[in-house]
């Protein structure tokens, strides 16, 4: 048989024909490992957990079917998820990516939630030449053409997020009496950068638009009053401000207080975490607030993994308690696992290069409840953007969602000015 093989196909064939099968069994690993971390408290817990319980989800749902299926040893392996908690502490966050890829050695080296807490890994991840699932880190200048180690999940990177509040002011805004801006942000990587796309994006559109107040302030702000009044004075059409959940919620929270009324006002997380936010700041509080309308919100088409439906009701059952809202950030964590998944099964091998390619091999393909996968040349996601919205009361007093713009997505006018 074997000289028969040989004459067939050479030696060299049949040799590498005897190595590939058994190699492939007894080199395969007893568990994949995928590390990560999150933040169970401090400033970043709102965004983390979700993302986090997404993530959990999808690992117990793929070891109850035996495992996620690896193309590079043909068989379906457990995953083990080493996850620790950070706290919301970049320094302790460093510490503990490092021990993840150092001490832990895992295949598998995923950031936490946030550009906050992405930053430090990114750094990690180049050093040590592991390719980093970066989930929701969208600040700008993690993605460079010199950084083959990263690549973005589940959200736009930050300078392409503010595009169509930038169309709606440009294109839509001045026909409605927009005329005069004001941009507040957090002074971080990712409200920062989209401060600073917000601003190029209008200047370039050409319209009468003039921005009346552009500040930045410390992520760490919970007191808006003194800023607000300063707002006012400046006699804005529409308010733009960038911030994180518990920003949102201070700033939303003074303006009730003060009673200002502004006849446009934007935020970003009534839109990404709207059960967070309807909690601690009130439907009213809400209502006609302009907002990103998240794929939780959205029916996307999807060509692999859980629609939204489905995965709501996943969701649903997994976290009964209620203890963790389900919004923007819990559709991310799940977007990530699935990207993994759909990594394993067509890359070659484990090593982190071979992982970029397979990761980069997904561009343009890979749809999910959190719509089109799509990554440019540095690694930065430029799909599965996020329309503007607006939101309205329903008929039981509870939020809901208005999708304004683009008008092709637009389910609705916007009410301007704010009544």
């Amino acid at each position: 048989m074997l000289r028969k093989a040989i004459t067939a196909f050479g030696l060299g064939a049949v040799m590498g024909m005897a190595l590939a099968s058994p190699v492939l069994a007894a080199d395969a690993p007893a568990e994949i490992k995928l590390g990560t971390l999150y933040a169970s408290s401090g400033r970043y817990a709102s965004i983390s957990m979700p993302v986090h319980a997404g993530l959990k989800l999808w690992v117990e749902q793929k070891n109850a079917e035996g495992g996620v299926y690896v193309k590079a040893f043909d068989k379906k392996i457990p995953i083990k998820l080493v996850a620790y908690d950070d706290q919301s502490n970049t320094a302790t966050a460093s510490t503990l990516y490092n021990q993840l890829i150092t001490q832990d050695k895992v295949d598998l080296f995923v950031a936490d939630s946030g550009s906050v807490l992405t930053a430090p890994a990114v750094t990690i991840a180049r050093d040590h030449k592991m390719f980093l699932f970066d989930q929701t880190g969208t600040g700008g200048s993690f993605f460079s053409k010199d950084n083959p180690y990263i690549a973005l999940m589940s959200d736009p990177v930050s300078t392409i997020w503010p595009k169509p509040i930038a169309d709606f002011l440009t294109k839509d805004g001045p026909a409605l009496g927009i005329k005069r801006v004001a941009i507040l942000y957090s002074t971080n990587e990712f409200t920062g950068t989209q401060a600073n796309s917000l601003r190029k994006f209008i200047k370039d559109a050409n319209a009468p638009i003039e921005i009346v107040y552009d500040q930045g302030v410390p992520t760490e702000t919970t007191n808006y009053t003194v800023i607000l009044n300063n707002i006012r004075a400046a006699k804005p059409d529409a308010v733009i401000h960038l911030g994180y959940a518990p920003n949102d919620i201070a700033f939303l929270r003074n303006v009730q207080d003060v009673g200002i009324k502004f006849n446009m006002l934007f935020c970003i997380y009534p839109g990404l975490e709207t059960e967070l936010l309807e909690k601690n700041v009130g439907a009213k509080g809400l209502q006609h607030v302009f907002t990103y309308v998240p794929p939780s919100e959205m029916a996307y088409p999807v060509n692999f993994g859980m629609n939204i439906a489905d995965y709501k009701k996943a969701w649903d059952k997994k976290y009964a308690d209620g203890k963790i809202e389900f919004g923007f950030n819990a559709v991310a964590g799940y977007t990530t696992a699935l990207v993994i998944e759909k990594t394993l099964s067509v890359a070659t091998s484990l090593d982190q290069m071979e992982l970029r390619k397979a990761v980069f091999s997904l561009s343009g393909n890979l749809k999910t409840l959190d719509g089109t996968f799509a990554l440019d040349e540095t690694g930065g996601q430029i799909g599965e953007l996020t329309p503007l919205g607006q939101l309205e009361l329903n008929d039981h007093g509870h939020i809901k969602f208005v999708a304004i713009y683009p008008h092709e997505v637009a389910t609705g006018k916007p009410v301007y000015p704010k009544p």
